[in-house]
């Protein structure tokens, strides 16, 4: 008999709706003693600055610091890591970067006013945040698509300084993290991590400035820190575990779409891959190539977990059940994968990157189609959106009254502070009220 990799629901039977509820459930991972370890880590590194980083990050990265120079690598090492990398690797880098910034450079909001009849002026400026903070796993792994995709819009945006965190474990750190920072005009890099690392940005040290957004994936350590610090500063999110939902009409070559959903499941245990179609024999090919293909992935087992307690095939009965359902699960990469896509768009309501037609895999916008790749998961895709320019960007409010603009303004305001009992609110408006 074949083994059974994935689950197979159909959406036309009754309890289907439980189904996929309990499909999706996911709680974020937390605990009252990792709070508890992370609430320490923020207090200490708070009040002692430097001496808790140095200490923290010696005891969880088994590194030998001495002082908090140690943690600091200067401009020129960012340079040398990118001349050690391979040629090809470069230029990868490269041409992924341009990619990033040519498209975030479209996303640039740009200030505006106008002029009412008696002279008022009102408007909108934009201005960039002055300090950013970017969390970048670190070790033996290597993210350096996480670089960029974090700090080439926050450049683009005209933020004054950009600081990178990338954990150090002894010693250890990838020429490619390092060359992507050098490519994406990274201002400062340190080689701390974890929770102490984001107390660092959230709240300054004798060495780090404190940072105004903090953003980057990072574990439960930092996305516990990044949670307890919102507030002091701003994030981009908490992240769940990564997701893709494909939506299919049957015509695509199974092994593609088999590979594309293991894309997702090989990032861990948690991730989810999920797969619409209105073809049964089709899912049936799909999950004969789900195991084939298993046999020679490097990353089998934590493929295997995923699919077997997270992925589904789902057998629907047309392209738009199959897309109501989509945009109730809003899932954080969205394939739609038929033959006409663009006539199935405006249909799409929630999800975080839609990727339209056959031949366009979700991998292509993790490193170098040129949108972000920080999404919304988790089904938050129904309010949130990709991390952008945007992001680091301000808006404030002008308003700029001519005397007569202040007469008219200044009896309606007097008239409703009045109702709302804010009788300093209706003088103070009433003063430039003329007699």
């Amino acid at each position: 008999m074949t083994r059974k990799i994935i689950r197979r629901l159909n959406a036309a039977e009754k309890n289907f709706d439980t189904q996929l509820k309990r499909l999706l459930a996911w709680e974020a991972v937390a605990n009252e003693q990792v709070e508890a370890t992370v609430a320490e880590i923020l207090q200490q590194v708070r009040s002692r600055g430097d001496a808790a980083v140095v200490e923290y990050t010696n005891r969880f990265d088994r590194r030998d610091l001495v002082v908090a120079e140690d943690f600091l690598l200067a401009p020129l090492e960012l340079d040398q890591a990118l001349g050690r990398i391979g040629a090809e690797e470069r230029e990868a880098l490269e041409i992924a970067a341009r990619r990033v910034r040519s498209y975030h450079e479209r996303q640039k909001q740009e200030s505006w006013r106008y002029t009412e009849a008696d002279g008022t002026v009102l408007g909108q400026q934009i201005t960039p945040m002055e300090r950013v903070g970017i969390y970048v796993p670190g070790g033996k792994a290597s993210y350096p698509s996480s670089v960029l995709m974090n700090a080439i819009p926050a450049k683009v945006a005209g933020v004054d300084s950009v600081t990178m965190v990338v954990p150090a474990p002894q010693g250890e750190i990838s020429d490619l993290v390092l060359a992507a920072a050098a490519i994406a005009g990274v201002d400062q890099v340190f080689t701390i991590g974890g929770a102490q690392a984001v107390a660092a940005l959230a709240y300054g040290t004798e060495t780090i400035d404190s940072v105004d957004k903090i953003v980057g994936p990072g574990n439960i350590f930092v996305a516990s820190a990044k949670r307890a610090v919102f507030g002091h500063v701003a994030i981009d999110m908490i992240a769940g575990p990564s997701e893709i939902l494909v939506i299919c009409d049957g015509a695509t070559d199974p092994d593609w779409i088999a590979m594309d959903l293991l894309s997702q499941a090989e990032h861990d245990e948690q991730a989810q891959s999920i797969l619409l179609c209105p073809d049964s024999e089709f899912l049936d090919a799909v999950e004969a190539s789900l195991l084939r293909q298993l046999e020679d992935l490097p990353r089998a087992e934590i493929a295997t977990k995923s699919l077997l307690d997270r992925g589904a095939l789902i057998l629907v009965d047309s392209l738009e059940q199959a897309l109501q359902i989509s945009n109730g699960i809003a899932p954080e990469h969205l394939e739609v994968s038929v033959a006409d896509p663009e006539p199935l768009l405006a249909q799409i309501r929630n999800a975080g990157a839609i990727f339209l037609g056959r031949y366009t895999a979700e991998a292509l916008g993790d490193y170098c189609a040129g949108p972000n790749h920080v999404l919304p998961t988790s089904g938050t895709a129904r309010f949130s959106s990709p991390l952008g320019v945007y992001d680091f960007q301000k808006r404030s409010s002008i308003i700029f009254c001519s005397p007569q603009g202040a007469d008219q303004l200044g009896r309606v305001a007097a008239t409703l502070a009045r109702g709302e009992g804010l009788e300093a609110h209706a003088r103070s408006a009433a003063f430039r009220v003329k007699k």
